[in-house]
């Protein structure tokens, strides 16, 4: 468990009666120690350590330091308090909350050392190790730190009251009140609050939040809506399936809850070996004591030995990895991540808004009147869609304009929700929309235009065909855009023999007209949040190593339950950034592979840092045996080390991994 957080742990100690008996003593001594364990405490006990370290660097050198002693007393008691108080409740806490040899940590062997060196009078040497240990837990908790609005953001989603029918008449309940077999009437621009089956009405619905969709999705009479979700135009009547814990919402949130409780903070490295040192330096020290009847060797030992350059090798070359990553727009969220990151063997990609842009553009104009051209053909569709708030009618008349296609002004404008418009251009009757409202209105779709759709649709492109009374004029195609810079991510990822899917909830045509744009193999379509991480736990169960990388509200669960994930920042929701590991702020998913390669540079640092800081120690060991450094000396030769391990990490800030 990470020093961080432990320290500002919320747990009290066990308590016993009395009005002001354990429980009260325990809060007391919780907020003494969060006080002291600050950050502006940690400072004041750095410049007090720094006071009493002059006199005894010019002690070292014959200098005479009584002008220099202004305080009447050492200085380091205060470092000694500041730090070392909530040194001891770390390691008491551990000893009576924690099972098994986890007791024993790297707090309980620097808390030995810190209370020997008081013994014998060495307050400089107790204040150095106690310092360093609070400035290690100071580095992680700033890198550890995550903000928690994300699952609040996804519950804001959840409407909390619906318009109920009953006995034709329409009134307004609490979520509570409604049961499966109401009916709810949902006006245009409302959630839906339950999960449900339409009754009554057709109209688009926004279902993003559920399956990353990037075009609204028409309904009618007989299908399925979703809690959560934006019914864009038409007014319906919804028959209640599923509502409150039991709705598909409620599910996403609960598998949220799920996903982030199985998030185990990183065990650090002193606390793993601290099991076996804390029994190594104690026999050392007797055994050397019983060798030379010296108490200072002895006590030098526990000082040199304490692993306070493991403490910092960790947090200090994150911190130095999540600088370099922040330079280039990205933000990383933990440590953790970063160690897991260099592990990933498969990466997971969402597709709208992850590999594509996440806006609609009008891909093809074939007009099929040889006579009426693209710009023809274009300009009926636009003037038509002009007053349209449709997704898709908005694209066209923007795609027009970029052009310099100028829509006509259409009157006697009419939209029929999910279906299409007709509006009155130049005197002439238009009518855009699917290949079923044409039909409606007398249109009829000769062989070859069927064939010219299917090709269309085998791309997964979305359909706005256009007609003139009775005869059809031709078709707007309409897609996703690809990101430029998607193809060479991948084929980078392939070069480091990386396994990548395609996890999105668009249908199966657009998902593989994509997938073979960018050279991804395995593509899993039409998936709900629960399918996504259904997918991947199973990659998971095959021994892979999962990077989830998306973008909606839907994706949030699957981020949570992959081993790391990343999130586009910059237009992806509040939900899935906060529900990720990793923010793309810029929204370059070339990101990816130098993340992996950031993580590989970052496990490589650690394990110089902590191989030199050991070389250190097993030297200051043999001159402390030797009789050749005192507490003071080897506080000052453990100190080094503890320097070294901050300056390889800087260099890992500047390092170029283009």
């Amino acid at each position: 468990m990470a020093e961080a957080d432990v320290v500002r742990e919320k747990r009290a100690l066990p308590s016993s009666g009395g009005a002001f008996g354990w429980r009260s003593a325990a809060a007391l001594l919780k907020r003494l120690n969060d006080f002291l364990a600050s950050l502006s405490m940690t400072l004041v006990a750095a410049a007090f350590l720094l006071l009493d370290l002059v006199p005894h660097v010019m002690e070292e050198f014959g200098q005479e330091t009584a002008c220099l002693q202004v305080l009447p007393f050492d200085p380091a008691w205060v470092t000694v308090v500041i730090c070392g108080v909530p040194l001891l409740y770390l390691s008491v806490q551990r000893i009576i909350c924690n099972r098994g040899i986890s007791k024993i940590s790297s707090a309980l062997l620097i808390s030995m050392a810190m209370l020997a060196a008081i013994a014998i009078g060495d307050l400089f040497a107790a204040g150095e190790v106690a310092f360093i240990m609070a400035l290690g837990a100071l580095l992680e908790e700033a890198i550890t730190e995550r903000a928690k609005k994300g699952l609040k953001n996804l519950l804001s989603l959840s409407p909390t009251q619906g318009r109920r029918i009953k006995g034709g008449a329409e009134e307004m309940v609490a979520i509570e009140e409604i049961v499966r077999g109401d009916v709810l009437r949902i006006l245009p621009g409302e959630r839906i609050p339950v999960d449900g089956r339409i009754v009554s009405g057709e109209t688009s619905i926004d279902q993003s939040v559920m399956t990353g969709e990037s075009l609204p999705v028409d309904k009618k009479v007989g299908e399925e809506v979703f809690c959560g979700t934006l019914n864009c135009f038409g007014s319906v009547d919804v028959e209640v399936k599923e509502v409150g814990a039991s709705s598909s919402l409620q599910r996403l949130i609960h598998m949220v809850q799920e996903a982030e409780e199985k998030q185990a903070p990183m065990q650090r490295i002193a606390d793993r070996w601290a099991s076996w040192l804390v029994p190594i330096v104690l026999v050392l020290a007797l055994g050397a004591y019983a060798a030379t009847a010296n108490i200072i060797i002895a006590v030098t030992l526990m000082v040199v030995f304490c692993p306070c350059a493991l403490v910092l090798a960790t947090p200090t070359a994150i911190m130095a990895a999540i600088g370099q990553a922040t330079k280039r727009g990205v933000i990383i969220k933990s440590g953790e991540t970063l160690e897991k990151m260099g592990e990933v063997d498969t990466v997971a990609f969402d597709k709208t808004g992850t590999l594509t842009c996440g806006k609609l553009s009008v891909r093809d104009v074939l007009p099929f009147d040889a006579s009426l051209g693209e710009d023809g053909l274009l300009f009926r569709v636009a003037s038509a869609e002009s007053r349209s708030e449709h997704p898709l009618g908005k694209a066209i008349v923007a795609h027009a304009k970029a052009q310099s296609v100028m829509p006509a002004p259409a009157g006697d404008f009419r939209m029929t929700a999910g279906r299409g418009v007709s509006a009155e251009v130049e005197g002439r009757r238009l009518f855009c929309g699917s290949e079923s409202f044409l039909r409606e209105n007398g249109v009829t779709l000769t062989v070859p235009m069927q064939e010219a759709l299917a090709c269309l649709r085998e791309d997964g492109k979305a359909i706005v065909l256009a007609a003139e009374g009775t005869r059809c004029l031709g078709v707007l195609a309409l897609s996703d855009t690809l990101r430029p810079e998607a193809k060479a991510m991948v084929e980078r990822l392939h070069e480091m023999e990386v396994h990548i899917v395609l996890l999105t909830g668009d249908n199966e045509a657009a998902a593989a007209s994509f997938a073979r744009q960018v050279g991804i193999d395995e593509v899993c379509a039409e998936l709900l949040p629960e399918e996504k991480v259904a997918h991947i736990k199973n990659l998971q169960e095959q021994g892979r190593k999962v990077l989830m990388c998306g973008d909606g509200v839907n994706d949030a669960p699957a981020l949570k339950t992959a081993d790391v994930s990343a999130a586009m920042g910059a237009m992806g929701s509040d939900i899935a950034v906060e529900a990720a590991d990793i923010a793309l702020m810029r929204d370059d998913v070339v990101q990816i592979p130098y993340l992996k390669r950031l993580s590989d540079a970052t496990a490589t640092t650690i394990r110089l840092s902590i191989t030199l800081s050991m070389t250190i120690n097993f030297a200051a060991i043999v001159l402390s045996l030797m009789g050749k450094l005192n507490p003071t000396t080897g506080a000052l030769v453990h100190n080094a080390g503890s320097c070294f391990v901050v300056l390889i990490a800087a260099l890992l800030y500047d390092r170029k991994f283009d």
